[in-house]
């Protein structure tokens, strides 16, 4: 729920309710989720809780957390949880950050780039864009993954 101020929504409400970018009001997205990250998050919902309409992050008494609010509960938790190095780096600078920390060890493991775009809402061609340097990354790894599927061939062609 974007917050773009009273004056610019149709109810006077400066949270606007909105479906997904680019898509019908009512369509959703289904996220595959890793089941280590769904035991997380119902770590942090049975010892937090969720706000009546089922945010997990919210203000004090359960009200919408402002930008403001966000951005600086973010520099709070970053420098308590990074070291004075790290923290002094660009490291994790913004929440959008989170986004490439996951998305990059995808890329990088070898899970498939049409099913990383699919998991992180992108296309493939905005995936490769962004995502180019994690991709290309691992030469190494690149070499011995062709040559298993070149021998696993040749093993298939000797029977």
């Amino acid at each position: 729920m974007p917050r773009v101020g009273s004056g610019w929504t149709d109810t006077g409400e400066s949270f606007d309710t909105r479906g997904l970018k680019k898509r019908a009001r009512k369509a959703s997205r289904p996220v595959p989720t890793p089941p280590v990250l769904v035991r997380l998050v119902r770590e942090h919902v049975k010892e937090f809780g969720t706000a009546e309409d089922g945010r997990l992050f919210r203000a004090a008494q359960g009200a919408h957390l402002l930008s403001k609010e966000y951005g600086e509960a973010w520099k709070a938790d970053r420098l308590a949880a990074l070291t004075e190095s790290d923290a002094a780096s660009p490291l994790a600078d913004v929440p959008y950050s989170l986004r490439h920390a996951g998305v990059s060890p995808w890329l990088e493991s070898g899970v498939s780039p049409a099913e990383v775009a699919r998991r992180a809402g992108h296309s493939i061609a905005v995936l490769f864009r962004f995502y180019a340097k994690a991709i290309h990354r691992n030469p190494a790894r690149a070499n011995q993954q062709i040559q298993q599927a070149l021998d696993a061939i040749n093993e298939h062609d000797d029977e």
